[in-house]
């Protein structure tokens, strides 16, 4: 059984449990790590999991509220690291004394019984990774940190049982929101996050009957609402907005099966 538990998702910090069990060995694996150690203890406990349940970390990119808490638990924790080359070295992973494993777009890891496929998409990053996972029966694909949803990462994110995709930004409450104009232009630029109009587009393109679960992450606490979220991933799949789950800043998301 494939499943996942959100432990927060936002600017302020991100961390993603998945885990794959045949009812005997799971696997868990901690995909980016935003928190300090303190308060990813605190947020894995939520989740009935303490550090020592982790197997592996996976590191989408070197950004503070993604890897700002990797190097530290993975010193502590002696855990393996897998990130790209890019990211290893903004983020400092490369350093000695971390068991660093490198990554690279379409070199699928695995890590037990869980399959990692990593693939490229655009961000203002070194080099950027995003996620599919599975456990050979069902399949979940991560996709955060996003500038503009290309044709290459909706190949990435076909055949899902299970979608957890960025929802940034309302473009009219970022326009008019208080941020400096070129932190806007960064947001809504080519290379920065997806809004809700955006995120809806592609989840039109890569839908199917077999997807199960489609859960907006990374909102913005200023520049979006829930509700306008909801709304966007639901008018793309023609369900009700309730079917839409959020996984929030503070609370993330509670264990779901992929």
């Amino acid at each position: 059984m494939l499943r996942f538990c959100c432990l927060g998702s936002g600017s302020d910090g991100n961390a993603l449990v998945v885990e794959s069990s045949d009812g005997l060995f799971p696997v868990r694996v901690l995909v980016d790590n935003g928190f300090s150690l303190r308060e990813l203890d605190r947020r894995l406990q939520r989740a009935h999991l303490t550090p020592d349940d982790i197997d592996a970390l996976f590191v989408t990119h070197e950004h503070g509220d993604h890897a700002g808490g990797v190097e530290m638990l993975a010193l502590q924790r002696r855990l393996p690291v897998f990130a790209s080359r890019g990211t290893a070295a903004a983020a400092r992973l490369d350093a000695v004394g971390i068991d660093w494993q490198p990554m690279e777009a379409a070199r699928e890891v695995c890590v037990g019984a869980l399959t990692v496929r990593p693939y490229a998409m655009p961000h203002d990053a070194a080099e950027p990774l995003q996620f599919v996972f599975s456990d050979g029966a069902a399949r979940l694909g991560l996709l955060t940190d996003i500038g503009v949803p290309t044709p290459a990462v909706a190949a990435e994110l076909t055949g899902l049982d299970t979608l957890l995709l960025e929802c940034n930004h309302d473009p009219q409450l970022l326009r008019l929101s208080d941020y400096p104009v070129f932190v806007k232009e960064r947001i809504a630029g080519g290379l920065g996050h997806l809004s809700n109009d955006q995120a809806s587009s592609l989840l039109r393109r890569i839908a199917h009957r077999a997807l199960k679960r489609v859960v907006a992450m990374h909102l913005s606490r200023r520049n979006n609402r829930p509700q306008l979220a909801r709304a966007a991933l639901a008018a793309a799949l023609d369900c009700s907005s309730e079917d839409i789950l959020v996984a929030n800043q503070d609370e993330g998301l509670g264990w779901m099966t992929a």
